[in-house]
């Protein structure tokens, strides 16, 4: 370590770097901007860092080593050396035979977890002959309409050897119920099933909107599958509590973290007002966050992330357990910042989100394909998207060492300057009432706004170069590209196939199963295993989720303040 005699001769020296050596910032293309900024954060970027940047680092406390708290470096002691991140394609074609069939195509080229799309009828707890949801069927992942639907998705997939993520909010507990459900077909104990649900509700008031329930029940069903799962499936993760979308929908990296954690806070705290022990059902959290182009901030937002989540539980909660306090989490590459021109130039973009989300130690990840800008993406750009990750792993050497650009002058002030800011950030929502009603008010979507809105603005004035859109572009050729479609009878296909369901099972054991669930919402038990018992009748997600909304009601947003 330096001295202070020594900090003040670096500081000494960077003044007449400064002053008597360092140039205009000209390259050949002309003269670049005198200041810098990070992507979205806009944290300054000085054009130069040195020891005295981080003269307040403790690395014990600050940093630590891999495994050990405060996890700033990794939650585990090997990191990739011991194994490497979990790679898991996002994949949910039209129906369920085609995604049997992709999960079969990844599984063959080298994946190592499969991680499921619904469509937004599933999504939004309707069965494929609903109203609602006609025109929407298959488009944005698959439809399950029952049990038959999971029964078809994992045909010849044995649940003891693969992990599953399932991108499922609002109805979370009934897709979980019918994978615990294939589980006791395939004769698998509970105990070796392995996934993750998303069931990250607050942010679909923030960000994505396929909410059903309003906050309080939706709260309940969330801390209810905490309870079920720490019993009967210990290994499921019960929430990926999900910054990808605020993410998405416009935030900074440091808004990104900063209301993503607020939102574990509320959910341990709602687990805890539940009876439930901390050091019982933390272990099963985890977390999701997106990757962008700007690779130093990516990292430094990933650090930062581990350590205040650290932190939170050890201060707030009281966290005993090591696994209560280490943030584990899935990245998927940035899908708002896919272009349709120019899709080639994805490929790249996703290369350089997937580094960013290695160096900053992710447990899992899923890399976009080129065309997702237009449609689901081909079996092609799906390979691609996977042999990105296969690359990185085994040829980049980004894998070979622990936290490689830990003790990186400008990453470790980087870190410290976003998770100050982020600190500030949760200090605020804290000071509103926490999570619930800062959304309540709108106070949090505004925010998430205002960042959109002023990126918006920057890319249509030319500010923000974005490539192939505002600069450096070509004339495109008129050939339209290989996309995946879902056709109209495909539709038709899913709506017989649940009609077929409808005839063929015991009509009376569903209204005995969906009774018992109503009876069960009305009064204070946990629901979990009258949802299980009602999807093993093959009840319907939506006939399940219309009994909770008899009781429960829906959601109606009012309007921000």
């Amino acid at each position: 370590m330096f001295d202070d005699d020594d900090l003040a001769a670096i500081r000494e020296g960077r003044e007449e770097w400064e002053a008597e050596t360092r140039g205009p910032t000209v390259d050949r293309f002309g003269e670049r901007e005198e200041t810098f900024e990070t992507d979205t954060g806009g944290q300054a970027v000085e054009p130069l860092y040195t020891p005295a940047d981080v003269a307040d680092l403790d690395y014990e406390e600050d940093l630590g080593f891999p495994g050990e708290e405060p996890y700033t470096r990794g939650v585990y002691s090997t990191m990739y050396r011991g194994r490497l991140w979990t790679m898991r394609q996002y994949a949910g074609m039209g129906t369920a035979t085609e995604t049997n069939e992709r999960f079969h195509y990844l599984m063959d080229e080298g994946q190592t977890g499969l991680s499921m799309a619904f469509d937004l009828p599933t999504q939004m707890g309707y069965d494929s002959d609903a109203g609602m949801a006609a025109g929407e069927v298959g488009k944005a992942g698959v439809a399950i309409d029952s049990l038959r639907d999971m029964e078809t998705v994992f045909d010849g997939i044995p649940l003891d050897e693969v992990s599953t993520s399932m991108t499922i909010n609002a109805p979370a507990s009934v897709l979980l119920a019918m994978y615990i459900a294939i589980g006791d077909q395939q004769g698998v104990p509970r105990e070796e099933l392995r996934g993750t649900i998303q069931n990250d509700v607050l942010k679909e008031y923030i960000a994505r909107n396929t909410y059903i329930f309003p906050p309080e029940p939706s709260m309940r069903i969330i801390t209810d599958i905490f309870e079920y799962c720490a019993a009967e499936v210990p290994n499921f993760n019960t929430i990926s509590i999900s910054g990808y979308h605020i993410r998405e929908a416009g935030s900074t990296a440091a808004q990104e973290i900063a209301f993503t954690l607020a939102d574990g806070i509320e959910y341990v705290e709602a687990a805890e007002d539940a009876g439930l022990d901390v050091d019982e059902f933390a272990p099963q959290l985890s977390f999701f966050f997106a990757s962008y182009n700007n690779i130093l901030e990516e990292v430094a937002k990933f650090r930062a992330a581990r350590r205040m989540w650290k932190r939170i539980m050890e201060e707030r909660f009281d966290a005993e357990a090591d696994a209560s306090k280490q943030l584990k989490f899935h990245t998927q590459t940035a899908g708002s910042t896919l272009t349709a021109q120019q899709i080639e130039n994805n490929v790249v973009r996703v290369a350089y989100q997937a580094l960013a989300a290695v160096l900053g130690g992710t447990q899992s990840l899923h890399t976009n394909g080129k065309d997702e800008a237009l449609s689901l993406p081909t079996e092609q750009s799906v390979r691609t998207a996977l042999r990105t990750q296969q690359i990185l792993a085994h040829e980049s050497g980004a894998a070979d060492t622990i936290d490689p650009l830990g003790g990186s002058y400008y990453v470790e002030s980087l870190t410290d300057e976003v998770e100050a800011e982020a600190r500030g950030i949760i200090d605020e929502v804290g000071a509103r009432g926490g999570m619930g009603q800062a959304i309540e008010s709108g106070w949090v979507q505004r925010q998430i706004q205002d960042v959109a809105y002023e990126r918006q603005e920057e890319i249509e004035s030319g500010e923000r170069v974005i490539v192939g859109v505002n600069e450096y572009t070509v004339e495109e050729d008129a050939q339209d590209p290989d996309v995946e479609e879902v056709s109209e009878e495909q539709e038709r296909s899913q709506i017989e196939r649940l009609a077929s369901v409808r005839e063929e099972r015991d009509d009376e054991a569903v209204e005995a199963a969906l009774a018992a669930l109503s009876e069960a919402a009305a009064g204070e038990e946990n629901l979990m295993p009258y949802i299980v018992d009602a999807v093993k009748t093959y009840a319907t997600t939506g006939e399940i989720c219309d009994a909770l909304r008899e009781e429960f009601g829906e959601y109606q947003p009012g309007a921000a303040l």
